[in-house]
């Protein structure tokens, strides 16, 4: 496995980070948040994403995608995390849009994938529910047979941009009880049926979530994705795509918040001397550094191994997470502390990274729930 980026993609990488530098400064970030956008994101800069192409980079080149892997959408990730751009890539195109793309039918999949691609409709993955913590079995919800369709009955928190979706991909049970990996189905529930509810909420590090309430939703027999009862292991798949993509932006933001922390160890004077020039914050900022860069070569391979489909590949999640989770912490507090009292100040932009960096590190599984994970996998 090779751990470089092919001439493409490093194209890829200078297009994007152009877009961030010139279309998506962090102030915007700050401007979405002081304005109360219920939104959360720019639906303008997000259709002018999609025309880039960027958005359909994983999705299937017969419903408008690109056809392309994870190793080129990290690449875009990565550029925008930078600058905390909050558009609904995990929410709408890792999570539902590949949901859509490894399980729907031929009549999903051209209901809305092209959509998707095109940045004209919105999908979300409402999977978490109330005391699962990381269980993606953990799953009370319920979906009831009746007539030629089903009742879904249940209660789903932190589902990412929930509010703006035209489509909600909804897991419940069918049979088995809670915790059991057969039982488990996916549903497509559009925006605004009966019976749904969705109560907006703000992550601390100010993206979109929201709790999404089913009380007697009907939903046709064809709303259902994939194989009946199988939807366990699809899950699993799923949310390891969007880890990786996650992890792309973490990274983007961790090295940022790390080129921050640098240019004020070379600008803040104590004493008369810059203190980036004091020993012990030299080796402060050394182990950062070597761990943002042990960070991009976990990435890089899990992102290669799930394209390859590697048998290695839910194993190299895990590690890119667990590593990913803890060297941005290890950024964001480094480069809070190194600021000083002004570092916890909303003036300056690091404590924006400390935010989502808490975030992040939580979201699929922080860095002990990988650990384990991939103790387990390697049959420890």
């Amino acid at each position: 496995m090779q751990l470089a980026l092919t001439e493409d993609q490093e194209l890829i990488g200078k297009t994007v980070a152009d877009f961030v530098s010139e279309k998506s400064p962090l102030s915007r970030v700050r401007e979405l948040r002081d304005s109360g956008d219920p939104l959360g994101f720019s639906r303008p800069l997000w259709k002018e994403m999609a025309e880039l192409g960027w958005v359909g980079i994983p999705l299937p080149e017969a419903h408008g995608g690109a056809g392309l892997g994870l190793a080129e959408l990290t690449v875009v990730l990565e550029a925008l995390g930078r600058t905390l751009a909050p558009e609904p890539f995990l929410s709408s195109v890792l999570l539902a849009g590949q949901a859509l793309a490894l399980a729907g039918s031929e009549a999903q999949q051209e209901a809305w994938l092209p959509g998707i691609a095109a940045g004209e409709k919105l999908a979300a993955l409402a999977f978490q529910e109330p005391r699962s913590r990381y269980d993606v079995r953990h799953i009370a919800t319920r979906a009831e047979p009746q007539g030629d369709g089903w009742t879904l009955t249940g209660e789903k928190i932190q589902v990412l941009d929930a509010g703006s979706a035209d489509v909600l991909v909804v897991s419940a049970r069918t049979s088995g009880a809670d915790g059991d990996a057969e039982g488990i189905e996916l549903f497509l529930v559009p925006a605004g049926a009966s019976g749904l509810e969705v109560v907006a909420q703000q992550r601390v590090d100010h993206r979109a979530a929201a709790i999404v309430r089913l009380s007697g939703v009907g939903v046709d027999a064809d709303a259902r994705l994939g194989e009946a009862g199988a939807a366990g292991d699809l899950l699993e798949a799923v949310i390891d795509r969007a880890t990786v993509g996650l992890c792309a932006e973490m990274l983007g933001a961790m090295s940022e918040a790390f080129d921050l922390t640098l240019a004020h160890l070379k600008e803040r004077k104590q004493f008369d001397t810059v203190i980036g020039s004091f020993q012990a914050l030299k080796h402060r900022a050394a182990d950062v550094f070597i761990e943002i860069e042990l960070s991009r070569s976990t990435l890089m391979a899990a992102a290669r191994a799930l394209d390859e489909k590697d048998a290695d590949a839910r194993r190299l999640v895990s590690l890119a997470k667990a590593r990913c989770s803890d060297a941005f912490m290890l950024a964001a507090n480094e480069g809070v502390q190194m600021f000083g009292g002004v570092g916890m100040t909303d003036e300056y932009d690091i404590g924006f990274y400390l935010k989502r960096a808490r975030a992040a590190e939580l979201t699929f599984g922080d860095a002990a729930f990988h650990r384990a994970r991939w103790a387990t996998l390697s049959e420890y």
